[in-house]
């Protein structure tokens, strides 16, 4: 199961440079390809705002 960034994101970038496999674009919020995400949880862990959580 994918993580999803919600609206509270901030578009601080640490996301970004945590991803093994590059699956998180930026933009206003970014976001996290479902197709790419391997579920490792490591973008989460790094949110400095909480905004990334398994996909329910």
């Amino acid at each position: 199961m994918a993580y999803k960034i919600s609206d509270s994101c901030v578009a601080c970038g640490t996301c970004i440079d945590e991803c093994p496999v590059e699956a998180i674009s930026a933009g206003d919020i970014y976001c996290i390809d479902p197709s790419k995400c391997i579920d490792c949880g490591t973008c989460a862990g790094v949110c400095p705002s909480e905004a990334i959580a398994p996909e329910a």
